[in-house]
C-alpha cells in the first residue's frame, strides 16, 4: 500500500468515527463539533449582518459560512456566502436581497466525506427601501443614442427604442406597455419583416423587440381602391405602392384592443404609375386608408384585421384631381386619412381622429361595437368642409389653405383637469417638427388653443409642447413630434414620440436618418396645461426635491413658435442662495421654492420640478428638471432647464 491509499484510508477512517458520533435528528453537530443558531443586526432594504460560531471545530471542515433563501431549510444549493481562512466565527454580510422581503438563513459547514452541517434556521425581513435609497443605488440607462451599429435587422434583439417612428402607447392587462409605430427606420431596416412593429417594457426604459403586427396589406385595400377607380373611369392599378403609417392602439375594455392603421397608396390617379418625378403625369397621388385590427392579447402580436374605415375624401368632384406641375399645392384631397387616433370619451361615445397636412383634422363618431364609423360612408368626393359629412366634422387646422404642416393628433381626456386635449405635430419631420396642444370640454369642441383661439378656424395653435433643442455636451435633437400621450393608471403622464440626431454629426452616416424613441413624463400647470419634460423619462426615484439642491448653474432653453426651424441651444441660468439670479435672461429677477408642490418660481414664472437622467453627462447621472410657461411681448414661451452637476 503506497502513502498516497494509506492516507485516505486514515481520513475515510476518521470521518466514519465523526458520522457514527453525529446528532442524525437535527444535523447541527458532528463529534464535539456543533453550530449556534445566527445571529443577525444591521438589517437594511437590500443586506443584513449575519454572525454565528462554529464550536470545537474540525479540523476536516472544507467550507463555512451562511447558506439562505424565501424558502424555509436552505441549503447550500442555494444562495451561500462562504467565509474565508479557518477558525470558529463566521461573520457574512448578506447583500443584494429584495426590499421588504422574508429570508430564511441557515450557516453551514461541510466536513470531509460526511454531509453538509447545518444550524438552526432564523428568520429575517428586510427593510422598504426610502425613496432616498433608492436614488443612492439608481443607475441611469446606458445605451447609445447613435444606434446605427446596431441598426440591423439582425441586431432587433438590441435595439430597445431604436428604429422608433411615429409611437403609439398603450397599457394592457399584463402590465406590459406595448408600443407600436410606423415602418420607418434607419436603412430601411423593417423592408421585408412586416409593418407596424410593436415592442413592449414594464418601466418604460428597458423595450423588448416584438416583431411586425401585419404581414402584408389586407386585399380590401387594393379591393375599395380599384372600386373607385372603376367609378371615376380609371384603369385599375394592379401593384399598389403602399405606405404603412402611424398606428394608434387602445384598449377598449378588458380583452379588446383595437388598432388603426394608415396605407397609403403611393401612385398617380391619372396613371397609376408610381410616384416619382419622372412619372409624374398632371395628377395627384392617390388616397389613403384607414384600417382596423383587434385582438384580445397584445403579448400574442396576433391581430384580426377589420377592414376599411375610412379613405381620403375630397370636396372637389370625382374627376377634379388634375395637377399643373409639382409645386402647386392646392391638393385634391381635403380630409388625408392618415395619422389616426381613437378616444372613447368620458361619456362612452367613440371617436376617431384623423387628418394630415391637406386642410385639417377631422373627427368622426364610431360604433362601440364595430369600431367602424357609426354613420354609413358616402362616395368619398364632393364631401362638405365642415360639420355634415360622413367623413368627418373638421375641429382643427394650421391656416385656411389646402397644405398646411400640420399632422400627427393624439387625443387624451384627464379626469384630473376635465378636459380633452389634443395635441399637433407642426412642420417638416427633418428639422423644425414640434408639437403644439389645444383642449376642449367636449369632444364637439370648441378646440382652443391657450390664447382660447379656435382651432377649427385655422389658428397658429399655442403653446409649444417640444421643440427642437440643444443643451451642452451634445448635438441636441429635432424631429420630436407626432406624438403619443399616455398616463399610467396612477396619475402619471407620459409623452412619447421620436427624436432625431440634426443633420451632419460627425461620425454619423445620414445622422438625420437616426430614430430613437424618446419618453418623456408630463406635468399639469396649475391652469391644467400640459408640461412635457426636457429629458427623458429613466425612472429615477422620485426624491422630494429640497431648496438647497435649487442653487446653482442650470442650463436653460427658452423655446416659442417664432422660429420653428430653429434647434434652440441653452444658456446658464444661476440662483444664488439668497434668491437672487445672477446670471442668464432673467439676471436680477429673484426666486422662490414651493417645496410641497415641487414649484420653482424664477423671474416670476412658474417652472415645475422633477427629477430625471442628465442624458448628456458621461456616465449619465441623474439630474433635476424643469418645464413652464411664460408669456413675454405677446409671445408664449416655453422654459426647459435642467440643473448642472
Amino acid at each position: 500500500m503506497n502513502i498516497k491509499n494509506a492516507l485516505k484510508y486514515v481520513f475515510v477512517g476518521l470521518a466514519c468515527v465523526l458520522s457514527a458520533c453525529s446528532d442524525e435528528e437535527n444535523g447541527v453537530s458532528i463529534g464535539n463539533m456543533s453550530l449556534e443558531k445566527p445571529s443577525v443586526s444591521n438589517v437594511t432594504y437590500k443586506s443584513v449582518d449575519v454572525s454565528a460560531q462554529v464550536k470545537d471545530p474540525s479540523s476536516y471542515i472544507l467550507k463555512r459560512g451562511i447558506c439562505y433563501g424565501t424558502e424555509a431549510s436552505p441549503t447550500i444549493e442555494n444562495q451561500i456566502v462562504e467565509v474565508e481562512g479557518s477558525g470558529s466565527d463566521i461573520n457574512v454580510v448578506l447583500s443584494g436581497l429584495t426590499e421588504s422581503t422574508t429570508y430564511y438563513v441557515r450557516a453551514f459547514v461541510t466536513v470531509l466525506d460526511n454531509e453538509p452541517m447545518y444550524s438552526e434556521e432564523v428568520q429575517v425581513t428586510t427593510l422598504a427601501a426610502t425613496l432616498d435609497d433608492k436614488l443612492a443605488d439608481y443607475v441611469a440607462p446606458d445605451y447609445e443614442d447613435d444606434y446605427t451599429s446596431i441598426a440591423g435587422w439582425d441586431k432587433r434583439n438590441e435595439w430597445n427604442l431604436a428604429n422608433v417612428h411615429d409611437p403609439s402607447v398603450v397599457l394592457a392587462d399584463d402590465g406590459y406597455y406595448y408600443m407600436y409605430q410606423t415602418d420607418a427606420s434607419y436603412g430601411n431596416a423593417h423592408d421585408g419583416h412586416g409593418h407596424f412593429h410593436c415592442r413592449r417594457s414594464k418601466d418604460l426604459v428597458n423595450w423588448e423587440y416584438m416583431g411586425a403586427t401585419m404581414q402584408e396589406a389586407p386585399a380590401w385595400v387594393k379591393e375599395n381602391l380599384n372600386a373607385y377607380r372603376a367609378e371615376m373611369g380609371l384603369e385599375p392599378i394592379e401593384s399598389p405602392s403602399y405606405g404603412y403609417w402611424a398606428p394608434v392602439v387602445r384598449k377598449v375594455k378588458t380583452g379588446l384592443y383595437r388598432m388603426y392603421y394608415s396605407i397609403v397608396v403611393d401612385n398617380y390617379i391619372q396613371t397609376g404609375k408610381t410616384n416619382t418625378t419622372d412619372n409624374f403625369d398632371g395628377s395627384w397621388t392617390e388616397r389613403a386608408f384607414i384600417g382596423l385590427m383587434e385582438t384580445s392579447d397584445p403579448a400574442s402580436n396576433v391581430w384580426e384585421d377589420k377592414g376599411m374605415v375610412v379613405c381620403s375624401s375630397s370636396d372637389r368632384g370625382m374627376n377634379d384631381w388634375s395637377r399643373p406641375n409639382l409645386n402647386n399645392w392646392d391638393a385634391y384631397f381635403y380630409f388625408n386619412a392618415i395619422d389616426p387616433t381613437y378616444l372613447v370619451d368620458k361619456d362612452g361615445t367613440h371617436w376617431l381622429i384623423y387628418g394630415s397636412w391637406h386642410s385639417g383634422i377631422a373627427e368622426v363618431e364610431l360604433n362601440p361595437e364595430t369600431g367602424l364609423p357609426k354613420t354609413s360612408l358616402g362616395k368619398p368626393w364632393g364631401i362638405s368642409t365642415w360639420n355634415t359629412n360622413t367623413y368627418g366634422k373638421l375641429i382643427a387646422r394650421r391656416g385656411t389653405s389646402r397644405w398646411q404642416g400640420s399632422e400627427g393628433p393624439e387625443v387624451v381626456y384627464n379626469p384630473e383637469t376635465g378636459y380633452y386635449y389634443m395635441f399637433l405635430a407642426y412642420g417638416s419631420l427633418a428639422v423644425e417638427y414640434n408639437t403644439r396642444v389645444v383642449r376642449a370640454r367636449s369632444m364637439n369642441g370648441p378646440w382652443l388653443d391657450i390664447n382660447n383661439n379656435d382651432a377649427a378656424y385655422g389658428i397658429q395653435a399655442e403653446p409649444v409642447v417640444t421643440h427642437p433643442y440643444k443643451f451642452s455636451n451634445s448635438y441636441g435633437w429635432v424631429g420630436i413630434s407626432h406624438c403619443a400621450v399616455f398616463d399610467d393608471g396612477n396619475g402619471n403622464w407620459f409623452y412619447s414620440s421620436q427624436g432625431r440626431l440634426p443633420e451632419n454629426v460627425p461620425g454619423v452616416y445620414e445622422s438625420n436618418a437616426v430614430m430613437m424613441g424618446h419618453v418623456r413624463s408630463i406635468r399639469w400647470t396649475e391652469d391644467g396645461w400640459p408640461l412635457v419634460m426636457p429629458e427623458r423619462y429613466g425612472a429615477v426615484p422620485q426624491v422630494p426635491i429640497t431648496e438647497g439642491e435649487l442653487i446653482g448653474d442650470w442650463e436653460m432653453i427658452q423655446m416659442s413658435s417664432n422660429h420653428p426651424g430653429q434647434q434652440y441651444a441653452s444658456a446658464i441660468m444661476t440662483l444664488s442662495a439668497d434668491h437672487k439670479i445672477t446670471e442668464g435672461t432673467w439676471k436680477g429677477g429673484s426666486w422662490s421654492y414651493d417645496a410641497e408642490n415641487q414649484v420653482l418660481t424664477a423671474n416670476g414664472v412658474k417652472l415645475y420640478l422633477q427629477r430625471e437622467v442628465d442624458w448628456e453627462m458621461i456616465p449619465r447621472t441623474p439630474t433635476i428638471v424643469f418645464a413652464g410657461y411664460h408669456q413675454s411681448n405677446g409671445v408664449w414661451r416655453t422654459d426647459w432647464g435642467k440643473k448642472v452637476q
